[in-house]
């Protein structure tokens, strides 16, 4: 990707606004860049909402229905409809969070603080329940939670996104921001246990959301701190804003968002059947969070080969040599079988660093886009797409993988046949490794329409 000059819309010196308000966005001659160094101070201030924002998700989807299933008996039928029906407006919702905050984006920082409270609020509500009316308390609260973190997420990453930078540090900003992501999804991850082992289950959850109110208003006060000193990329005053017909009819917009969604999609099929896969395949239940351990921990700490990939190949060809290794890895889990673990260790490092690209160089991709395409007016709804994308894909990939399984006459839990071994590891890897290829190859095929960036809208 090249670095492309801005007129009068892009910022160009750094003001002291309050970021409650507005985003400063100063002024630059015709033709001139400020500078594009990027600070480490600038990094971990931004990156740091990444944490909260991650740490949240395993407690709202994976430890609240347990804990309202045990401690109020809710039936798991119940609760999993209720789980559904919210995942469908969580993911719908997206969208129309994008539109609004690109229509009133000189109020971001504003907007921001409304998502954080939300999320904050609807957070301490899910484990604080109230007894008399628990489904409906459980629904609002998963309600308020995920809208807010719909909101902050959205934005964190188009602020991201439109940070005035050159094109070869917009991977590091990623990567910083999705490193930070990944530590503190495995810091969800042990904290509970660590917690009811000290304090007891009930109140596990109530030091938690305890806890996390502070950190989220810490993330969020540094985030603030960055927004108020740094420059970001505005909308020029003549920038038209274009509707979701031609936001989608674009080829360049077409071919990035259709292969961003194929590869999402190839990720959830073995993130939805990773379990499954651990305990009937290869016997290692016991080992689940240690092989979980492992991959996040080999994705947060790739983001600098990534970065220096991107930075000496180009992001897509980053991106290629990530499905590569993706490919390789997945082809050789779907031949592991009971007892492999150091072989499945090995898998989950080599898919880890796989992941990083995912989480790093798409969004970088994007961004440039929005910089060279002056897209400034639909960061928000393009970044807003590709959550919609991430949780439908992940949807998706629940409602195909659990029943296809199921007819081949795989249940969980079961003695399993060879048959049954084949086609979980078929399931689980080799579909996966479809996928990728298929990705691989349009990245390969139109490598030089998205290396443009431009749309013909």
């Amino acid at each position: 990707m090249t670095d492309h000059s801005r007129g009068s819309n892009i910022a160009g010196r750094q003001e002291q606004v309050s970021a409650a308000t507005t985003i400063p966005t100063g002024n630059a001659e015709p033709g001139v860049r400020p500078p594009l160094a990027l600070s480490a101070t600038g990094l971990a201030r931004y990156s740091v909402m990444a944490f909260p924002l991650a740490f949240a998700g395993l407690p709202i989807y994976l430890h609240a229905p347990d804990f309202y299933a045990v401690t109020l008996e809710i039936p798991l039928a119940t609760l999993g409809t209720a789980l559904l029906a919210l995942r469908l407006i969580d993911a719908v919702q997206d969208p129309f969070i994008g539109s609004l905050s690109d229509r009133f984006h000189l109020h971001r920082g504003t907007i921001i603080a409304l998502g954080a409270t939300m999320l904050g609020a609807g957070f301490w509500m899910l484990f604080h329940p109230v007894t008399q009316a628990p489904i409906l308390w459980f629904a609002a609260s998963v309600l308020i939670c995920t809208t807010g973190f719909s909101i902050v997420s959205i934005n964190f990453q188009a602020i991201g996104g439109l940070w005035l930078t050159s094109a070869a540090n917009r991977t590091r900003i990623t990567a910083s921001r999705e490193a930070v992501g990944l530590i503190g999804l495995l810091f969800a991850a042990v904290t509970p246990p660590i917690l009811a082992e000290v304090s007891g289950r009930q109140a596990a959850f109530h030091w938690l959301a305890l806890g996390y109110l502070p950190l989220l208003a810490i993330a969020f006060w540094f985030l603030l701190r960055w927004m108020r000193t740094t420059a970001f990329e505005t909308p020029a005053p003549d920038q038209y804003k274009i509707g979701w017909k031609l936001l989608f009819r674009d080829r360049w917009r077409a071919l990035f968002f259709g292969l961003t969604f194929l590869n999402t999609f190839a990720s959830a099929i073995p993130a939805v059947l990773v379990l499954f896969f651990i305990r009937d395949r290869l016997g290692a239940e016991n080992y689940t969070g240690l092989f979980l351990l492992v991959y996040f921990l080999a994705g947060a700490i790739s983001m600098p080969v990534w970065t220096h990939l991107a930075r000496k190949f180009g992001k897509l060809r980053a991106w290629q040599f990530s499905l590569v290794a993706a490919v390789f890895t997945f082809c050789w889990a779907a031949l592991l079988g009971p007892g492999d673990l150091w072989a499945y260790a090995l898998v989950c490092m080599l898919s880890g660093l796989a992941l990083g690209a995912d989480l790093a160089l798409p969004p970088a991709i994007l961004a440039d886009h929005i910089d060279i395409d002056q897209r400034q007016n639909e960061a928000s709804r393009l970044f807003a797409i590709m959550a919609f994308m991430s949780k439908s894909a992940l949807a998706i990939a629940t409602g195909l993988a659990l029943p296809l399984l199921g007819l081949f006459g795989y249940h969980p839990n079961v003695a399993m046949t060879p048959d049954l071994n084949f086609a979980l590891s078929l399931t689980y890897a080799g579909l996966p490794c479809i996928f990728k290829l298929a990705v691989l190859g349009g990245l390969i095929v139109f490598e030089k329409d998205l290396a443009q960036g431009k749309s013909a809208v």
